[in-house]
């Protein structure tokens, strides 16, 4: 049987970063559905895309299959699409510079939008504190993350009771300690710094799990967020302007002024 979806909204450029397809913690089907409602010309994947080298047992269904299907569909059909590396898939490092299946591996990029402004774009990992870049940590936490959630798993079949979409302790708490990694905004700080060396106007990352859109730091800072905890992503409207999405498409927090989305982009 054969599915109809509708037509999905087009943007001008779409950032989405945090996948970590094959992670136990992967929401791939609210990403399916994202994917399903919004499309663009240009489409940079922004590191984290796939995690399977790193949990002891990849999650792996039709609904990852189906992302991986609908990118490459959309990429043999003209979508331009750059894959940037990032600390969950070091080994996609051995692609830099290929085009798999029209889909460009890179480690960082510059992207310039519709209104002339130029954006570095890159993971985030380069800003983390020198501890927290250790290969070593990146497979202890994906291991940890993975039996955590393997047990609460567990335990929501137990509690039947509990709403399919509501979060467990344990997912709390997991989402916190990402967050509490990523306290203070010295990394923001660091990644503006390394988009101005770029001569660049502002820099749009991933990796700290943590959507945002601003310029606090003089240049614009914008994080895509992940499909993890909190299912975003960032868009770029015709006349060159950034606004955070969320998986059913509406705004996930307010722009700052400047940066305000377009009407029909929202």
């Amino acid at each position: 049987m054969r599915y109809a979806f509708p037509t999905p909204r087009r943007h001008r450029s779409l950032f989405l970063s945090d996948l970590h397809l094959g992670a136990r913690g992967c929401r791939a089907d609210r990403l399916l559905d994202f994917l399903r409602a919004n499309t663009a010309a240009e489409i940079f994947l922004v590191g984290d895309i796939l995690d399977l080298w790193h949990p002891p047992f990849p999650q792996w269904g039709s609904a990852q299959d189906q992302v991986l299907a609908l990118l490459f569909r959309r990429a043999q059909q003209g979508t331009r699409i750059t894959y940037l590396t990032g600390n969950h898939d070091t080994s996609m490092r051995l692609y830099l510079g290929d085009h798999l299946e029209r889909i460009t591996v890179a480690e960082e990029a510059v992207h310039k939008a519709a209104d002339g402004r130029r954006y570095l774009v890159i993971h985030g990992d380069v800003a983390d504190a020198r501890i927290l870049r250790w290969h070593l940590l990146t497979r202890l936490g994906s291991r940890l993350d993975w039996a955590l959630r393997h047990l609460d798993d567990r335990l929501k079949r137990l509690r039947r009771t509990a709403a399919p979409e509501s979060r467990s302790l344990i997912e709390a708490l997991l989402a916190g300690v990402t967050q509490a990694m990523a306290l203070g905004t010295g990394y923001e700080a660091r990644l503006i710094a390394r988009a101005k060396r770029a001569g660049c106007d502002g820099v749009i990352c991933g990796h700290f799990h943590k959507p945002a859109l601003h310029d606090h730091h003089g240049l614009t800072y914008a994080n895509c967020g992940d499909w993890v905890d909190s299912f975003t992503a960032l868009a770029e409207d015709a006349d060159g302007r950034l606004s955070l999405l969320s998986h059913d498409a509406e705004p996930a927090e307010a722009p700052a002024p400047d940066l305000a989305p377009a009407r029909g982009f929202a």
